[in-house]
């Protein structure tokens, strides 16, 4: 069992859980990933993670309340316990001097960008951050990431912060000033990801992005997490999440992404109806 140290609300329906986990704490490296189960009958989801500290022996994660398992682990609270949490699993982010680097997030991808940025900056790298969020309500870390970067910048979908736009409108405005970019890192939604590689093509700029695939077991035997990089198939929880931005077939992930929609759809609403009250009825009948 994994005691939950801190929880923080960071935004509306993303969490903040400090977790109690000295043995994955003592491997952890940035750009790695831990999967837990909520409770013996659960799924096991994969979450990346957002920062450790070998010294107090804790990981953070960082996570979205979107589907069933997501929104059971936002009703955890400081002091309960997560009954499995396995990890370091995936291959570490590749850590040296490049020169001039730019760290994109998007959304929740804000929080496994920073251990990267922070690394790369220790590295001596000269690192350039830019995140966006639909709107200011959802933005969340700005502090710790600029304290992890040389520079960060920051947009909002809707304007209601900072500049309005979306993450490649800064990175193009910082690919066109001068200086070279030696290297890009992007990690958020897919379709952001997708958009970043596309400028980042264009300007033959090297792009690494973090993919978040389905995922069951995380050690390569399952196979469910396959994706196709340079014409084959890697599988993202031991190859990756990592990968060569410019190689992913994303058109191919985007269909795989959402094969379990349907069933994604009805277990949450299932999950909602029976928690709609916290009383014995499971949702309904006392009202």
């Amino acid at each position: 069992m994994y005691r939950i140290l801190k929880k923080d609300v960071l935004v509306p329906s993303i969490n903040l859980f400090e977790i109690e986990a000295p043995k994955v704490a003592g491997k952890a490296e940035p750009g790695q990933f831990v999967i837990l189960r909520v409770q013996e009958k659960g799924e096991r989801i994969p979450l990346t993670i957002a920062d450790f500290d070998r010294a107090r022996g804790t990981i953070t994660c960082v996570f979205q309340e979107v589907g069933k398992t997501t929104m059971e682990l936002g009703t955890l609270n400081e002091g309960d316990y997560i009954l499995d949490f396995v990890g370091p699993l995936g291959t570490p982010s590749h850590i040296e001097l490049f020169g001039r680097v730019v760290c994109v997030g998007g959304g929740v991808g804000v929080a496994p960008v920073h251990p990267i940025a922070r690394a790369l900056k220790e590295a001596g790298n000269e690192v350039l951050g830019i995140i966006g969020a639909r709107n200011k309500d959802l933005l969340f870390w700005e502090d710790k990431l600029r304290a992890a970067c040389t520079e960060l910048r920051l947009t909002t979908d809707d304007g209601s912060y900072m500049r309005k736009g979306f993450v490649t409108d800064l990175l193009k405005e910082a690919i066109l000033e001068d200086g070279k970019i030696d290297l890009c890192l992007a990690i958020g939604p897919l379709p952001m990801m997708r958009a970043v590689c596309e400028l980042t093509r264009e300007y033959g700029i090297k792009t690494i992005v973090s993919l978040n695939t389905l995922m069951v077991d995380g050690t390569g035997m399952c196979g469910c997490c396959r994706v196709t990089v340079g014409g084959e198939t890697r599988f993202a929880c031991v190859d990756g999440p990592e990968f060569d931005g410019h190689q992913v077939d994303f058109a191919e992930m985007s269909r795989r992404s959402v094969i379990y929609k349907p069933q994604e759809l009805l277990a949450r609403e299932k999950y909602q109806q029976n928690n709609a009250c916290r009383c014995t009825c499971k949702g309904g009948s006392c009202k």
